[in-house]
Formats: C-alpha cells, sequence, structure tokens
C-alpha cells in the first residue's frame, strides 16, 4: 500500500472514531440532562411525560400532609397561577416548609399528580453570598441605581 493510501485511511479511521465517541458522550449527556418547570408549564402539558424532570415553585400553605406510619409526605408546589400535587417517600430537608421556595425532581404521573424522587428546599430568596452583595453595591453605586436586589 503506498504512503498516501495509508495516510488517508489512517485519517478517515481518526474521523469516524472521533464522530462515535462524540456520539456516545452527547447521549451520555442526554440521559443526564434535566429540564425544569414551573407548575403553569406542567399544567400546560409543556414538561416531559416520559421522562424525570425538576419541577420548581412555593409549597403552598397548609398543603402539606406526612404519613403517621412511613416516610410519605404529600403536598402542594405553586407558582401563584397553578398547583401541582407532590407525593414523595424519603426526609425532606431541614428548610422545607410551606411558603417557602422548593425543587423536586421526579416524574408525572397519569393522574397529573409528581411523584418526586428528590426534594431540594431553596434557601431565603433575601440569602446573599457576600462577594455577590459586593458586585450588586459596586454596580448599583456605578450606576446610581439603589437598593438592587439579587
Amino acid at each position: 500500500m503506498r504512503s498516501r493510501t495509508k495516510r488517508g485511511l489512517i485519517i478517515v479511521g481518526g474521523l469516524a472514531a472521533l464522530g462515535v465517541a462524540s456520539a456516545l458522550v452527547l447521549n451520555a449527556f442526554q440521559d443526564n440532562l434535566v429540564f425544569f418547570f414551573s407548575p403553569s408549564q406542567v399544567a400546560s402539558s409543556e414538561a416531559p411525560v416520559d421522562r424525570s424532570f425538576r419541577l420548581g415553585g412555593l409549597v403552598q400553605e397548609g398543603s402539606v400532609q406526612r404519613s403517621s406510619d412511613s416516610l410519605a409526605v404529600h403536598f402542594v408546589v405553586t407558582d401563584g397561577a397553578q398547583a401541582i400535587p407532590v407525593t414523595y417517600d424519603g426526609l425532606l430537608p431541614d428548610m422545607f416548609r410551606e411558603g417557602k421556595g422548593v425543587v423536586t425532581q421526579g416524574r408525572l404521573q397519569a393522574d397529573g399528580s409528581f411523584r418526586a424522587e428528590q426534594v431540594l428546599a431553596k434557601h431565603d430568596e433575601n440569602y446573599t453570598p457576600k462577594e455577590v452583595a459586593d458586585m450588586l453595591k459596586t454596580t448599583s453605586l456605578e450606576t446610581g441605581s439603589g437598593g438592587a436586589r439579587p
């Protein structure tokens, strides 16, 4: 075989291997990709039915119901316009409270409820890391706008 033909085969083989590796990486990313939806988006059928996604909003006041004989918890996540009932089996985060922010990850059930596999309580929206607070102060002084909030 001539050296020119060998070089061509090596280049074609390398490109094919690179293409296969890229396809495998993209497939792995797609399997681990989890989108975020609000209760309004879920109610308008924008959320996937066949795969896991994140549902975020506020825990509706008076909606938390804990089972007395298991770790099952039922609560409602709302964005002010729509509300989605959520079921979770497990320990809730310490910061989980009615009226506070929450992000749940799981799947939509056939009856329109959400079966959570994971529950994350969002911290108070007034919390700002020192670096961000300093940057906001600097930015508000430079632009002349006062009281900017994250």
